[in-house]
């Protein structure tokens, strides 16, 4: 099997961008409008049945009520299913690290380790390297059904969908003109984005958002995660989102926690010397993760006032690869950290990798470092419009730090021939979003499947 990996493009600009070009007569810009589903398509329950084989059984109530919610919720994990959606599509051959599951919500804040507020992809569990319009077509297509969700008309919400794409487009091709440093040293500051809100009501919502980012630190959730008991500093119990670590998972835990360490450069390692592991929980995260094995682990440095949490997740194969030639990492967690730290544009200084009991992979970072995420639930359409612009402006920074920006710039070109595309195809994802989400809430109502809402 050959193998997918995205290579330096070397080569003048006019021979990269003449391949971008090229890349029309493969796949034309107006053809991204069309989406049919395959004539085998299988069935989207089956699809999340099959993915959830090997995860904890007694959580996938919990997986399956979360994305029954609603349309958006469904799509949010939903990644396997638009994976192979997408890939039974021609596509470009123009290849960046995608991000793998690049919704709406997957963006936020977060802080750099010169401790800047920056914006950016925040959710890496797929990454792999594959065509620049999956990532793309998934942000539209979640850009489509939450303007839907929120009740936009259908005009709305192709407008912003059709933001989203142009916001990619534009800053591609700005991209492409500026020098590989300053392309890799480019980030979205976030206090950057307040000039750009003239609604006085967004601006505040905007300033109250990197207020609480700015607030969320492991000091800041010491007091909301933790208890005394009998003197000393424990998780707190909060079944089923958080429950005790049993003995086999902390003695793992602590065995793997010097293997995690080996992974991170030596100044980290010397850092991370200076804590001690306090207690261990297992923590129930997010909506496609849930079922993966995940802990959170409370360190303490100076002393009991002094804490730092991380975050171990188990990482499996991306929903990409059954779709894609084989990537350059054997290990999963080894793909996830290694795309992290090429899409964002500043990484967590705790983000490591390792293996666990079984073989299982998993990856680390810290829980809370001044992470934040807008409030897409109930935007109005303007609001919506311009976070999309932004979102998709982020993805292209990210894609532009990896794959050819010169040759994808030359693709899109000038003209919005396929911001209109994208825009046509995320209103038609979206009403398949719906069916198959409906088609979800059939399965738990016949009892097929076992859904636990509201939890």
């Amino acid at each position: 099997m050959s193998t997918t990996e995205v290579r330096p493009q070397r080569g003048t600009p006019e021979n990269r961008a003449r391949r971008g070009r090229e890349a029309r007569k493969k796949v034309p810009r107006s053809a991204h409008a069309l989406w049919l589903p395959s004539a085998d398509r299988p069935d989207p329950v089956a699809v999340l049945e099959r993915q959830g084989r090997d995860r904890l059984p007694e959580l996938l109530p919990i997986r399956y009520g979360r994305m029954a919610a609603s349309p958006m919720a469904f799509l949010r994990g939903a990644t396997a299913v638009m994976a192979a959606d997408l890939a039974a599509q021609p596509h470009t051959g123009l290849t960046v690290q995608l991000s793998g599951d690049a919704h709406l919500l997957n963006f936020g804040l977060y802080a750099s380790p010169e401790r800047a507020l920056l914006f950016d992809l925040n959710d890496f569990d797929e990454t792999f390297p594959g065509p620049f319009e999956w990532d793309v077509k998934r942000l539209a297509a979640s850009v489509a059904t939450a303007a839907r969700e929120n009740g936009h008309s259908t005009s709305q919400a192709r407008a912003a969908a059709h933001a989203a794409a142009t916001g990619y487009r534009t800053a591609v091709r700005r991209l492409a003109g500026l020098g590989e440093l300053v392309v890799w040293y480019e980030q979205v500051d976030a206090d950057r984005l307040l000039p750009f809100v003239h609604s006085v009501r967004r601006r505040r919502r905007l300033e109250s958002t990197l207020a609480r980012a700015r607030r969320r630190t492991s000091l800041q959730a010491l007091g909301k995660l933790t208890e005394l008991v009998d003197g000393h500093r424990r998780i707190v119990h909060d079944p089923p989102l958080l429950a005790p670590a049993g003995a086999p998972d902390m003695a793992s835990l602590r065995k793997i926690f010097s293997d995690y360490r080996s992974t991170l450069p030596e100044e980290r390692r010397h850092l991370l010397d200076r804590y001690r592991f306090v207690d261990a929980a297992r923590k129930i995260v997010g909506v496609g993760s849930v079922g993966l094995r995940c802990f959170l682990v409370l360190l303490s440095g100076r002393d009991a006032d002094d804490p730092l949490f991380l975050q171990i997740k188990e990482a499996r194969t991306s929903v990409l690869e059954e779709h894609l030639p084989s990537g350059p990492y054997v290990h999963p967690g080894h793909r996830v950290v290694a795309g992290q730290r090429l899409l964002q544009s500043a990484t967590d200084i705790f983000l490591g990798w390792m293996s666990g009991p079984q073989g299982r992979a998993f990856y680390w970072r810290q829980l809370r470092d001044m992470k934040g995420s807008a409030e897409v639930a109930g935007m109005d359409p303007a609001g919506l419009l311009a976070y999309a612009r932004l979102c998709g402006t982020t993805l292209a920074r990210a894609h532009a730090r990896s794959g050819d920006r010169i040759a994808i710039a030359a693709y899109l070109g000038a003209a919005d021939t396929f911001d209109r595309a994208v825009a046509d195809f995320a209103l038609g994802y979206a009403d398949r979003t719906a069916a198959d989400h409906h088609t979800l809430g059939a399965a738990i109502a016949a009892g097929m499947v076992t859904a636990e809402p509201g939890v």
